[in-house]
């Protein structure tokens, strides 16, 4: 079974309902082989995947040329692929140890350097788009400006709006693990996506107190990651990691209460963690890391499995969500 496509931000090339995350074939954490991250892309784009994010930070650049030699010779017009700007990469002058200091097991061969000028993001571009060996970017996404949110709306995105004009980056978009700046941006640009990691899960849907009506109202397309919270709603145990942290003890009885009543309906903790999203009409898209071929055939299943609305009402019915959050329709 293929993923469904479904309208982009700019309403002319679609995004699949299942997007491949290649943080993973940039060494997130551990060393993934060239041939792993190939094969996991060729799963991806098996089981109908057409929209493939990267970023400079992941692996230092490892991810998107990856990446790009995975896509070669695949039909350009057939998948969109995102990546992000406000991290410069620098060569550094000796490389010394790795980065795992950053979360990437890669040689240290360069360092990050924030930069969201207008200057930063043409290079930014422009160096992406030579390692990923393309001439334009279907989406780019200001990447993480927490700490830089003036310079991000008064430098960075008009410059992004200068690269649109110009056909060298096809939409806009912001990429961070919080809803409040992402708002600002619907609200004050014309930017037309938003990536939001962690905080429209089962276990955090604070992207709805705000950020997802303004999109939803101003035709925004939201990407949901991190529907796991970073593992504990994919396997949720003693030790399993909330947003890169061991889980608090209330939310680990919360997740292992979710489990539960997946199991009671027959469904997968990870098929109502990935399906959930799509409850708000704003969601085109969930985001899956993956650094193997089993990691993204099993998410392409999850996302299929038929989840019967009376979950979603038993979910309701003990409080594990609240009585106003949008749910899915059933699929039987």
């Amino acid at each position: 079974m293929t993923v469904r496509q479904n309208p982009s931000p700019t309403g002319t090339l679609p995004l699949s309902e299942l997007a491949f995350g290649a943080a993973g074939i940039g060494n997130l954490f551990a060393p993934v082989s060239d041939q792993d991250a190939e094969l996991a892309v060729e799963a991806a784009w098996r089981h109908g995947v057409r929209y493939f994010d990267t970023a400079p930070h992941y692996g230092l650049g490892l991810s998107e040329r990856r990446l790009a030699a995975a896509l070669r010779g695949l039909p350009r017009e057939q998948y969109i692929l995102s990546t992000k700007v406000g991290r410069l990469l620098e060569p550094s002058s000796s490389v010394e140890g790795d980065d795992l200091a950053a979360g990437f097991a890669v040689p240290a061969t360069h360092r990050r350097r924030w930069n969201f000028s207008a200057h930063g993001v043409r290079r930014s571009i422009e160096d992406s788009l030579e390692r990923l060996g393309l001439d334009r970017i279907d989406i780019a996404y200001l990447h993480d400006p927490d700490d830089h949110a003036h310079q991000a709306l008064t430098e960075a995105y008009p410059e992004l709006e200068r690269l649109r004009a110009e056909g060298v980056v096809g939409a806009i978009g912001i990429g961070m693990n919080q809803a409040e700046l992402p708002a600002r941006f619907v609200r004050d640009t014309d930017i037309d996506a938003v990536l939001l990691a962690g905080r429209y899960s089962l276990l955090d849907q604070r992207g709805l107190t705000e950020l997802l009506p303004l999109a939803a109202e101003h035709g925004v397309s939201v990407v949901i990651g991190g529907v796991f919270n970073s593992g504990l709603l994919a396997d949720p145990r003693p030790g399993a990691t909330f947003d890169y942290a061991p889980a608090p003890d209330a939310l680990l009885a919360r997740a292992l209460e979710l489990k539960t009543v997946c199991e009671r309906h027959g469904v997968p903790l990870r098929a109502a963690a990935l399906r959930f999203p799509f409850g708000h009409p704003a969601v085109a898209s969930v985001l899956v890391g993956a650094r193997s071929a089993a990691e993204i055939q099993d998410a392409a299943a999850m996302l299929h499995h038929p989840v019967p609305a009376a979950l979603w009402a038993e979910l309701k019915h003990r409080r594990l969500l609240g009585p106003d959050v949008p749910v899915p329709q059933a699929v039987d």
